[in-house]
């Protein structure tokens, strides 16, 4: 059989791809290599534990509501509130006044640099300002903009001049967050505290509009796969033909047909590749393409990602714990980023890494030294604290709590110390450090009422999604080339491959990346794939 529009990848983009080309009464099919849909948004349940294995909470950002509502899709969703804590110190972020909450804190544990505080609570007031503009409306690509004139007139024409008056600002913030850091301050903890929230190399802007971010969080009831299993089951009745555990592992481009893992070959007018973009290139025999131009235009496209890498990636603990709720409510609210020490970690995630990883470069990466970096790791980091049951009550046994406890986490290192045959011990070692890292200040007698625990790392996040160094954003910020669009007014573009017939979207289509862009990326390929096809 031959598919309008084949899309490969089940996660956020590859749902919202299949969506608008089943919308439009096109035959289409769904390839995805774990065992069900979402990609990395993800639940699972043990014990009667819901636990959100990806996304903690979902950012509107005129984007994820205006597509539900284009659809015709309803999803209840409730506030998720951030707290953030630093040693034995919590505010609870719930409005835009919360900043001045934010900037007591900061002040609290780095008296001598207050200035260096109002001016990064200047700059992120500014930045506040910016966002209402990016994200201020239902992004007009889920409207129709030629039938709604109101929305045309009232809304997106006078939203326009304001975007094109601040988009240029945006785009001159784009190098890295820690240059913008070193701008403002000297005060090492003070630019570690913030900083260590994000990715190595994080566009400066995008970091530093964290607060709004913060502001715009929602969770759905039942856990954020909810979002995933309706747009899943969106494309199941309009009949979107879905295989599961079904890899793609060979694209031949002239042919236009795709073979999957158990050899079965699969025809399409236009595909839509939603996973790995090393994988695709990787897919394609270039020796067996007839036309040199094509040749030319695959490899060197094969060549330039081959050079880059994925973002930084997550470890995350999962703890089922005999506590109330109400224990935990009288700390934060339900999703909290907390550091258990105000000097954080300097360089030890970036030069400190690097030299122990260069220290045993040649051969296998003994047990203590690592051990030693990841004891202060632990005690140093940011973590990001999800308690799906203060949110929803139903998302955890009566009487007991979920935590979910993240960090940022390096792919390489977890890599060498699973080659290196400890990775069992090194898994319960990141357990035990990071339960005690939050029972220290913020949760005492934590550690004594674990009942269960399990864990993710890079590396199993690596082999679930398929994503190149477990990333979880796409490609690496600080990598010297980025292969992808980073340009809000060039984000049609994104979706682009040299290959006929052939559109890209999700994390690796455009940076920086997340499940709004995911889903906007969709959106766009499944446009482009639908024009391609003609009336």
């Amino acid at each position: 059989m031959t598919y309008d529009v084949l899309v490969v990848g089940g996660g956020a983009a590859g749902l919202t791809a299949a969506a608008y080309a089943a919308r439009a009464g096109r035959s289409v099919a769904l390839f995805e290599q774990q065992e069900r849909l979402g990609g990395l948004v993800q639940s699972v349940e043990r014990e009667g534990f819901v636990f959100d294995m990806g996304l903690r909470a979902i950012e509107n950002a005129g984007i994820v509501l205006p597509m539900l509502d284009e659809l015709g899709l309803q999803l209840d969703f409730v506030r998720s509130p951030v707290s953030i804590g630093i040693e034995d110190q919590v505010i609870r972020v719930d409005s835009e006044a919360s900043l001045e909450d934010y900037r007591d804190l900061l002040v609290r544990f780095y008296p001598d640099s207050a200035t260096d505080v109002d001016r990064i609570m200047a700059l992120i007031t500014r930045i506040m300002r910016d966002m209402d503009v990016l994200y201020g409306i239902d992004n007009p690509l889920f409207k129709d903009v030629l039938r709604d004139r109101a929305y045309l007139f009232g809304t997106l024409l006078p939203w326009l001049f304001r975007f094109v008056a601040t988009i240029g600002r945006i785009n001159r913030m784009a190098g890295p967050v820690e240059a913008l850091l070193d701008d403002l301050t000297d005060d090492g903890g003070l630019k570690s505290i913030i900083g260590q929230h994000f990715f190595k190399g994080t566009p400066a802007f995008f970091a530093m509009s964290y607060f709004s971010v913060y502001l715009d969080y929602r969770y759905p009831r039942g856990g954020t796969a909810a979002l995933m299993q309706l747009l899943e089951g969106f494309v199941r009745e309009r009949g979107v033909d879905v295989r599961v555990e079904r890899p793609i592992v060979a694209l031949d481009p002239e042919a236009r047909t795709v073979t999957d893992r158990n050899g079965e070959v699969w025809r399409y007018r236009q595909l839509i590749w939603c996973a790995d973009l090393k994988t695709l290139y990787r897919a394609i025999d270039a020796a067996a393409i007839a036309d040199p131009g094509l040749v030319r235009a695959v490899t060197a496209r094969r060549d330039e990602l081959e050079g880059c890498s994925g973002s930084d990636s997550v470890l995350s603990l999962f703890l089922s714990v005999d506590e109330a709720p109400e224990v935990f409510r009288a700390v934060s609210e339900g999703h909290l980023f907390y550091s258990p020490d105000a000097r954080g970690l300097g360089d030890l995630h970036t030069s400190g890494l690097a030299s122990l990883l260069e220290r045993h470069v040649d051969g296998a990466l003994p047990v203590e030294p690592v051990k030693a970096f990841l004891d202060v790791f632990f005690a140093r980091t940011t973590y990001e604290v999800s308690i799906p049951v203060l949110k929803d009550p139903a998302l955890a046994p009566a009487g007991k709590t979920g935590l979910i406890v993240s960090c940022l986490f390096d792919y390489g290192l977890t890599r060498r110390v699973r080659e290196a045959g400890w990775y069992a011990e090194f898994t319960a070692h990141c357990a035990d450090a990071m339960t005690a890292a939050l029972a220290g200040r913020l949760y005492p007698g934590l550690s004594g009422k674990v009942v269960a625990r399990f864990m993710t790392t890079p590396v199993t996040l690596e082999a679930r999604t398929g994503n190149s160094d477990g990333a979880i954003v796409g490609w690496a910020f600080d990598g010297a080339h980025m292969p992808a669009v980073r340009q809000m007014q060039r984000v049609a573009r994104s979706v682009l491959t040299p290959i006929p017939a052939v559109l890209q979207a999700g994390q690796w289509a455009y940076s920086p990346a997340g499940v709004p862009m995911a889903f906007l990326t969709g959106k766009l390929a499944a446009d482009r794939a639908l024009k391609g096809l003609g009336r």
